[in-house]
Parts: C-alpha cells; sequence; structure tokens
C-alpha cells in the first residue's frame, strides 16, 4: 500500500517499548521493519496513522521470525506487507538505485553487542555505513546503529534506537563514532529504561534517538542540547520480568516531546558538557538520582 507522499517510517521492533509515539509528526506514513519481532508493535504503530495512507516494509534474519512476521501481518489484514528475509547489514534489500533506501522515521532494536555482525566485509562495504568509523570487531552494535542512520533521510529523518547501556561509555573506536555523531549535532536524546525488561537479557536498555533535521542545513540545526532521561526506576515489577505501564511511557514521552528538565529524572546537556566528559553519554554523569539516606539515632535504637 504506497501512499501519495508517504512518510517513510522503518520499525524495528522493541519488545515492550512503543517507540512510534516519539517520532510521529505526520499521519501520511511508509512503514518499514527490519529484526522483525512477530509483528504487534508494527500493527500497534499502523494504528496510529489516521488514514489507510501507509506501506509496510521490512527484512528479517531468521526464518521463522521472518515466517511468523508474514503471518502477523496477513491476520491483521495487512497482507500487502512487502517483508524480506536476509541480513540487514551484510546484505540489505531494501535498495534504491542500487542504494539504501531512506526514510524519515526509524524505530530499531538490533541484537545486543552481536559477535559476528560481519566485520571482515568492511572494507569491501559498497554503501558506505562506516564513514565514521569501523565499530569493533566482536561488538556490533555501532554497526547497526551507523546503518540506521544510514537509512534515515538527511536533513529530516529521526530514529530512535535500543541499545544496551554499554554503548554510552565504551572507549575505542566507539568513542570516535561517538563524537563524530555528537559533533554532526546528530544525537537528540539519551532515554535509560529499567532492567529485566526483556525476555532474552535481564540488562537495563537504552533509547538513543538520532535527529537528522538538526544537521547542517536541517530544520533544527540551531538546536545544539541533548535530552538525558532516566527512567531506570520507574516500572513495575512482575515475576521474572518487569513492565512499562501506561503511565511510565506517558511520562517519557511526554517529557521527550516537551523537552522537560526534571530534578533526579532529566537534563537537557550542552555540546561543551559532552566535551568535558570525553563524550561518555553515561547516563549518571548528567542526572544525579542519589537519595540521601535518613540518618539513624544509634542511641535512640538502643533504649
Amino acid at each position: 500500500m504506497q501512499a501519495q507522499k508517504p512518510e517513510n517510517f522503518i520499525l524495528l521492533l522493541p519488545y515492550q517499548l512503543y517507540l512510534p509515539s516519539l517520532l510521529l509528526r505526520s499521519p501520511a506514513i511508509q512503514f518499514v521493519i527490519r529484526l522483525v519481532a512477530p509483528g504487534s508493535l508494527l500493527i500497534r504503530a499502523a494504528k496510529e496513522v489516521e488514514d489507510d495512507n501507509y506501506a509496510l516494509y521490512g527484512q528479517e534474519m531468521t526464518n521463522t521470525t521472518w515466517e511468523l512476521a508474514q503471518i502477523n501481518m496477513f491476520l491483521h489484514a495487512e497482507g500487502g506487507a512487502h517483508i524480506y528475509w536476509g541480513d540487514t547489514l551484510n546484505h540489505p534489500a531494501l535498495l534504491e538505485n542500487d542504494k539504501i533506501m531512506e526514510f524519515d522515521i526509524v524505530v530499531a532494536n538490533p541484537p545486543f553487542s552481536l559477535e559476528k555482525w560481519g566485520h571482515e566485509n568492511t572494507a569491501n562495504d559498497e554503501y558506505n555505513h562506516f564513514e565514521r568509523g569501523i565499530p569493533p570487531k566482536s561488538k556490533g552494535d555501532y554497526a547497526f546503529i551507523l546503518h540506521m542512520i544510514k537509512t534515515t533521510k538527511p536533513r529530516s529523518g529521526r530514529a530512535a534506537i535500543v541499545v544496551p547501556h554499554c554503548v554510552l561509555l565504551r572507549g575505542g573506536s566507539e568513542v570516535l563514532i561517538r563524537q563524530s555523531l555528537i559533533e554532526d549535532n546528530l544525537l537528540y536524546a539519551v532515554i535509560g529504561l529499567p532492567a529485566n525488561l526483556f525476555t532474552s537479557t535481564s540488562i537495563p536498555v537504552v533509547i538513543l534517538v538520532f535527529d537528522r533535521s538538526r544537521e547542517e542545513k536541517g530544520e533544527n540545526e540551531q538546536r545544539k542540547d541533548i535530552l538525558f532521561i532516566d527512567a531506570s526506576g520507574f516500572f513495575n515489577a512482575g515475576k521474572g520480568q518487569n513492565f512499562l505501564e501506561d503511565e511510565h511511557i506517558n511520562k517519557i514521552v511526554d517529557t521527550y516531546k516537551n523537552r522537560k528538565i526534571i530534578e533526579k529524572y532529566s537534563h537537557r546537556a550542552n555540546i561543551e558538557e559532552i566535551r568535558e566528559n570525553k563524550y561518555n553519554l553515561n547516563i549518571p554523569r548528567y542526572i544525579d538520582t542519589y537519595e540521601n539516606e535518613e540518618e539513624v539515632n544509634i542511641a535512640e535504637l538502643q533504649q
């Protein structure tokens, strides 16, 4: 289903997170999925569109997941979805004139710290993913980040990517990539989430939001700050897994959209502050959540 003037939307499904709320502007949307989970969040995102002016695309490497996504699309009357099977990084299927297709919105949940991501192929990368640097051989996080940004439309597109916390602070080639992204004014927000949200890992995760309208000649070129949100302590605990309820998600979205500064919850850092921290984005460097403990009167306790 092609829109006449679609806003391209690339949705790479986060497990529980409804990230389109952070990024949607226009009701005219073209959806794309890569690294597809069975598809429920894509369908929820499609319901945000006020009419049928959208199209669905995607690519998934795992055969079983790809098949489930196809079935889910059919069951939800999205039989026109174009979901491809293949390696997103090394053999991208969504090309236009032999170049990576560009989209207005990218939402991604790539595999965390993937060891075999295709480092050996970087010398022959025909799509110029790695102009900002080559990620470590055994950690593919920044390979996916750079790919998602590459698929985001220059000077207007936005991307929200779910990553592990270590992506914020690791050194080596990764700090050089972070420096490049920050100095080019692409990073819009860093949102820390609670631990144990995923069934596959208990580690806390972060949403990195990139906004290419902030780069040179973009509409928001003059906006230079980065919003940090620490939502790690806001969740409901379940048996073996934590959950984000609507109130938690709404607080994140409201803080994000209004770029609010809330004590012990959010902070806007300028580029100079990031430089002083040597491009380390670890959230506690920018948001102090420490609570003073009430002093205990030992004498009273002994009475």
